[in-house]
């Protein structure tokens, strides 16, 4: 890469209209309908799922909105893009898709998956909903899952479409005291992390998900055509106001999904990776009947080499090598800071399995300069996930800093 590329970052910025120049976004570029919400805090977005998602924000700094997601709440208009599959032959078509048994799960419940080529490369993970008997949405991350739906559904009585479905999170200790608020119903005190339901609000009827990107207690709104998004989004904004939550970009979600190992598509893996090698193995189920990839994770190195690690005084340059007694072993695919390690925080993916948490390596930061890190497993706190479950309800009103290795 070219040295004055090296610290460009490009973004998609909205603008007002001049001249003649049409007012159209391309089909990969859809907005939410929330968007206008964002405009007044000067956003900048990226594509992602054929969609734009906010990177930047101007009402908080990357600190501040993490603070908000760890200690109050926030809302986040999210790239998540939902595809319909239904048909007497859905549930056909998303066993061999998917690596795990999709008969668990039942009307109401949510379901992490991702799906393989044929080589056990990952194309794109997401949220699996089981919506009725024979229809179900498949939120996903980025990546192109409508092709690969239509390559492999010949001879099947299938149904594939787009539903025009738009997700928005809502993500905090406070998000199901919202919740609770804002719904007819009592599902925020009664159901499980996983479950989805249809309540009213506002006299609307909306899915809500129990479910998010942060690892923190939180949820899901879904916005269907038929609903009115600006009422029920200015609703969500202006009663969360009043209980401190700000409007939210990528930073907010970065920090906490990284410290509790969630993988960003396309970054923390890629089609040239297979569940195994990233620490996803547990959701590949060998036993169930033939899915695409299968054979090859079947003979796969079932080792991981996915692992976080903890940076001293700085950010891990993402994409940079890291380096054992000055040899590369692996790359940083995904880096922040964290606020409350007080230290740089990231994924990191090995060149081998042998190296792991404890080992102490050397990192390029943003800084231009080599900071000391030591690996870790993941998730880096919490590895029960008793926070976004509800259990542990104690909200840190301080700092925990990372006390291993010093610079």
């Amino acid at each position: 890469m070219h040295k004055s590329l090296r610290n460009i970052r490009f973004s998609i910025k909205p603008q007002i209209q001049e001249g003649d120049r049409p007012v159209e976004l391309a089909r990969t570029m859809s907005i939410h309908p929330l968007t206008y919400q964002e405009l007044p805090y000067d956003p900048e977005y990226s594509q992602y799922a054929g969609r734009l998602t906010t990177e930047k924000l101007s009402n908080a700094s990357p600190d501040e909105q993490y603070w908000k997601t760890k200690q109050e709440i926030i809302l986040r208009h999210t790239g998540e893009h939902p595809y319909e599959i239904s048909g007497p032959d859905a549930l056909k078509l998303l066993q061999r898709i998917f690596p795990r048994d999709i008969s668990k799960v039942k009307k109401g419940r949510c379901s992490y998956q991702f799906a393989c080529y044929h080589n056990g490369g990952i194309i794109t993970d997401g949220l699996l909903l089981r919506i009725d008997e024979n229809c179900y949405w498949f939120a996903q991350a980025d990546g192109d899952m409508f092709s690969w739906y239509k390559a492999n559904s010949e001879g099947l009585d299938v149904n594939i479409k787009e539903p025009n479905v738009f997700v928005s999170q809502i993500q905090g200790p406070k998000s199901m005291e919202l919740l609770d608020h804002l719904i007819d119903e009592t599902v925020a005190k009664e159901w499980n992390y996983f479950d989805w339901a249809e309540v009213t609000m506002a006299g609307e009827k909306v899915i809500v998900s129990r479910t998010g990107f942060t690892n923190e207690l939180g949820w899901e709104i879904y916005f269907r055509p038929e609903n009115n998004a600006e009422m029920l989004g200015d609703l969500i904004l202006n009663e969360g106001t009043k209980m401190g939550m700000i409007i939210t970009a990528t930073p907010s979600f970065r920090g906490r999904r990284i410290e509790a190992g969630l993988l960003s598509a396309g970054q923390d893996f890629t089609n040239e990776t297979n569940p195994f090698t990233v620490g996803l193995g547990r959701f590949v189920d060998l036993e169930k009947e033939d899915f695409i990839g299968k054979r090859a994770l079947q003979n796969a190195d079932k080792n991981c080499r996915s692992w976080g690690i903890r940076v001293v005084d700085g950010i891990a340059k993402k994409g940079r090598s890291i380096k054992l007694n000055d040899q590369p072993i692996g790359n940083i695919t995904s880096s922040t800071w964290s606020p409350y390690q007080v230290c740089g925080v990231g994924i990191a993916l090995l060149d081998k399995s042998e190296i792991g948490p404890g080992t102490v390596v050397d990192v390029e930061c943003t800084d231009e300069k080599i900071h000391k890190a030591e690996l870790c497993k993941l998730p880096m706190y919490d590895p029960k996930g008793e926070i976004v479950r509800g259990i542990n309800k104690k909200i840190p009103t301080k700092p925990e800093p990372w006390t291993g290795i010093k610079s």
